[in-house]
């Protein structure tokens, strides 16, 4: 871990904060008497002083703040204080008692009660215990006298023959040789010689691994995980601040509750961007007789209402700019193709779009009008997508409210994941970073998203100008008539203003919590959700998160019986994904060989449950553990089990994007990743807005929360049969034929491609068969690997389930293959692990590489000046030669075999031919592992 990574030593559960305690900047009455008042959230959380308080303080670090000296002196001195003579043996019992309920040695209760009396410092403990072995000596305990039978051997003693005392010491040196031999050959007949197995059919657990899926199953508590909700979703938590910090304190404490053997965290230091009080406005400015002002905010996401989070696009560029108004249907770089085709010059101009369609990354939307000369972006939320089209609003529905505002990232996490300043090393204090104006994942326009209450009057004011638009451009938005139009340099004025509060060194922490593993301690099964959230979050993330911590205290159930996994369950809550998956990518990042060396798989969970329908998107080696998993959980609804619906709906495991925490982990260092959950109909979540609360969860998107209770089956069954499973049930032969599914599919693409190029001729499909051999390589490789699996069973439980040594061995060979294997599909620089730090210069050199496109008139592409065939050219932290996101057309969606893509993209026929080789090459020789 990185030197920011250490354990938690809290003295007690932090209290649940009201909203206003978590956000107000008045007073508060938790401060003790050594403590100050916390400042406004947005400035006192972004203006302190980064300085690492004393080790006898909890670290604050921008946004935490001293704790109560009094309660802690208060609590040494109860510590130290000693029975006085005069008390007598009844004071002594009456005060060992209460000193052994504090060490939970007496109250069973005494767990419950949070972190202090868990992770008391060894020094003192061992002072403790030292007192109470004191004071139990000074008891007077009655004597017991047990007759013995006396034998006397000085007859047989007087007769044995005895060697001369010169002698002595040499006999007892021989003496002790001898029995260490015999020991040693006796190790070697019971265990080297398989005379005596090493195991049994539980492999050292105590426990059915059958009758431990039973007990999550039948043992998952919906209440809970509504309580669980109900209190995340209690106030606002913002990446960064109070909010955050208090949920993550929090979950460390339901950690602690649930037994885990470990807990920790980590802090990084990265660039985040805040709403500013006055500093946002959106408004016609000209001609005077349409002069308007926008709302801006939410109104009525609470009735009565109660405080909420500003709208704006995080990552955003501050600015203040002012230009005639165009509309831009979805911001599809095809749409400004058509607006230049029509005569519309949106160079200088305010250019309105809206969520979804075609693009529906909200970065490359900024990022398509960036390119094309805009000044400003502004996004609406239009109901023809997630409003009163698709059914009744709120509060008589789940759908979006004419005042409902999609806030969100602007950053090109395509292009660069993480902090966006640092990219490949952890933002430590002291890291270099690289400056905003020439990185190439923020964009350097302003921008804000709007309800589409406020944009129906921008609409309204170019009605009539510029071009009437294509059918297919026409939203929902009422009363504006049944033509639209584009607008152009007659239109109204618009002033777009985007102030904001930025820190490039913004304090962030994850929060992580273990159970240790019996059998392989290092190899992990990492189980992760982000807890940050625009606003409230009931669904993005809070679902996702009430569920992971039921699922972690099913585990620390059993846990308390005795239970362990083989490998270790590791749980993660990740702070500032919203941003730009920032807390995951930097926490990658700093233990990048760990992770590569022992991780074998991460579980994603994010937006958990926002309907009936369930998805799931990873790599295809988790294709028959999913399987098991789902054959075991009924559809709440239906008298089906999840695998009988998924097979019925023909269902597939999906590609791996940029859509959350998982990109760093499968793209980045290797570790088969997977996300997945339950979803309602497309685009009714409310997604990033203050209307996503838990009463609109409870009442229109899960009542009862049965697909909660679901979802928690199904990913601890999940955990379990990657982390109590002997034989990790993942399937490499499975890989090889969705491998060979998709490299037919990249041909396809590539002749379309080439076809809108109208360079139909240069297409040559021979060009992808050492593509297509290495995965028949892979096929057949993958398909004798797994011969073992039978071997194993037969061998194992064929002789009543005990496992010798040898077959130990070659059985954690076999699984750390498995694990493995993604990693072995990295493209990774000869020496890479000499270079700093992980294979990536601390000081990378970027510029934004305009190349154009003669028929399409517009800039689209983005590279680092230092292009090489080692990365994807461009976008060097994604090395993965599967799975990517795809940087040119949504963002969040996959782009399987990305370094061939990019290239073909870009219409580079001889760099594709070149990417493809590798691709090929880097298959086979993972291929060639298998053994």
């Amino acid at each position: 871990m990185s030197e920011e990574k250490h354990l938690y030593d809290v003295q007690s559960d932090p209290p649940i904060p009201t909203y206003e305690e978590a956000t107000s900047s008045r007073p508060r009455s938790r401060f003790g008497p050594q403590e100050v008042s916390d400042d406004a959230e947005r400035q006192g959380l972004l203006g302190h002083d980064l300085a690492p308080q004393s080790s006898s303080s909890r670290r604050r670090n921008g946004y935490y703040h001293p704790p109560s000296e009094q309660s802690a002196r208060e609590s040494d001195d109860e510590d130290a204080g000693l029975v006085s003579p005069e008390e007598g043996e009844e004071g002594e019992a009456q005060a060992l008692r209460q000193e052994m309920e504090e060490m939970d040695m007496l109250d069973p209760e005494a767990e419950e009660t949070g972190l202090s009396r868990r992770d008391r410092a060894r020094g003192r403990f061992s002072k403790r215990f030292q007192q109470i072995t004191h004071r139990l000596s000074r008891f007077h305990w009655p004597r017991i006298r047990i007759p013995w039978p006396s034998f006397r051997l000085d007859w047989l003693r007087d007769r044995l023959p005895t060697i001369p005392e010169e002698y002595r010491p040499g006999w007892a040196i021989l003496a002790r040789l001898c029995g260490l031999l015999l020991i040693i050959s006796l190790v070697y007949l019971l265990v080297v010689s398989e005379i005596m197995p090493m195991g049994a059919g539980n492999f050292g657990q105590p426990f059915n691994a059958e009758w431990v899926r039973q007990q999550v199953q039948q043992n998952v508590d919906v209440e809970r995980i509504q309580e669980n909700l109900k209190y995340i979703t209690s106030f606002p938590h913002e990446a960064g601040t109070e909010g955050s910090y208090y949920i993550g304190e929090w979950i460390e404490g339901k950690f602690n509750e649930a037994h885990m053997d470990a807990l920790a965290h980590d802090d990084f230091y990265v660039y985040l961007n805040y709403a500013k009080d006055g500093g946002r406005r959106v408004a016609i400015v000209d001609p005077p007789e349409k002069a308007w002002v926008a709302k801006l905010e939410e109104e009525s996401a609470y009735n009565p209402p109660r405080p909420q989070t500003g709208a704006f696009h995080g990552l955003s560029a501050s600015g203040n700019v002012t230009g005639p108004l165009i509309y831009a249907n979805y911001g599809h770089k095809n749409d400004f193709l058509k607006l230049k085709e029509a005569g519309i010059d949106v160079k200088g101009a305010v250019v309105l779009m809206r969520y979804y369609g075609t693009q529906s990354d909200r970065a490359m939307k900024v990022r398509t009008a960036e390119e094309a000369g805009a000044a400003g972006v502004l996004l609406y939320s239009d109901p023809a997508e997630d409003g009163f089209k698709k059914g009744a609003v709120w509060p008589l529905g789940r759908w979006r409210p004419e005042d409902s505002v999609q806030r969100g990232t602007v950053a090109l996490t395509s292009w660069i994941v993480g902090d966006t300043l640092t990219p490949g090393i952890p933002s430590t204090k002291d890291a270099k970073r690289m400056p905003k104006d020439k990185n190439p994942a923020l964009p350097k326009i302003p921008s804000l998203p709007l309800a589409w209450r406020d944009a129906q009057k921008l609409l309204q004011a170019i009605s009539g100008i510029g071009v009437e638009v294509p059918r297919d451009w026409v939203g929902a938005v009422p009363d504006v008539g049944e033509k639209w139009y584009t607008g152009n340099e007659r239109s109204p004025h618009v002033n777009l203003q985007n102030i904001q509060d930025t820190n490039e060194k913004q304090p962030i922490r994850n929060v992580f919590g273990s159970f240790i593993g019996m059998e392989e301690k290092a190899k992990k099964i990492i189980v992760g959700n982000h807890r940050d959230s625009w606003c409230f979050g009931a669904a993005d993330p809070g679902s996702g998160t009430a569920v992971m911590l039921e699922v972690a205290r099913l585990l620390g159930e059993l846990r308390m019986q005795g239970w362990r996994p083989l490998r270790t369950i590791q749980f993660a809550s990740w702070d500032a994904e919203e941003y730009n998956l920032i807390g995951s990518t930097e926490h990658v990042e700093a233990n990048m060989d760990d992770l590569r060396a022992n991780a074998v798989a991460y579980l994603n969970v994010d937006v958990g449950v926002t309907g009936s329908k369930l998805w799931a998107n990873g790599s295809p080696v988790f294709q028959n553990a999913w399987l098991r998993a789902l054959n075991r959980v009924a559809d709440p609804n239906k008298n089906v089990t999840l695998k009988e619906l998924w097979a019925s709906q023909n269902s597939q495991v999906g590609g791996l994007g940029a859509g959350s925490d998982y990109v760093a982990f499968q793209d980045l260092a290797g570790c088969s990743s997977f996300d997945f959950g339950f979803s309602g109909e497309g685009h009714g979540d409310m997604y990033h807005s203050c209307y996503e609360t838990f009463e609109w969860v409870s009442k229109y998107i899960d009542p009862g929360f049965a697909y909660h209770g679901a979802l928690a089956q199904v990913w601890a069954l999940l955990i379990l049969e990657l982390a109590q499973e002997p034989i990790i049930p993942f399937k490499i032969d499975d890989y090889a034929t969705w491998l060979m599914r998709e490299a037919h599919a990249l041909i396809d693409w590539s002749r379309s491609k080439f076809e809108d190029q109208k360079q139909s001729s240069r297409f040559d499909a021979k060009i992808f068969q050492k593509l297509t051999e290495a995965i028949h390589v892979l096929k057949d490789r993958a398909e004798k690997f797994h011969h073992f699996d039978d071997f194993w069973y037969n061998q194992v439980y064929g002789t009543g389930g005990f496992e010798s040594p040898g077959v130990t061995i070659q059985r954690t060979g076999h699984n750390g293959a498995m694990a493995a294997f993604d990693a072995w599909l990295l493209d990774l620089p000869e020496g890479e692990k000499d270079r700093e730090p992980h294979g990536v210069s601390s000081s990378p050199s970027y510029s934004v590489f305009l190349r154009r496109n003669e028929r399409q008139g517009l800039s689209v592409g983005i590279a680092f000046t230092s292009l090489t065939l080692s990365q994807i050219p461009g976008r060097d932290q994604y090395k993965h030669v599967v799975f990517g996101p795809d940087a040119s057309g949504s963002g969040y969606d996959a782009a399987i075999f990305p370094f061939v893509r990019d290239a073909i993209d870009n219409g580079d026929w001889v760099l594709a031919e070149k990417q493809i080789k590798k691709t090929a090459d880097i298959i086979r020789k993972a291929a060639e592992k298998l053994k």
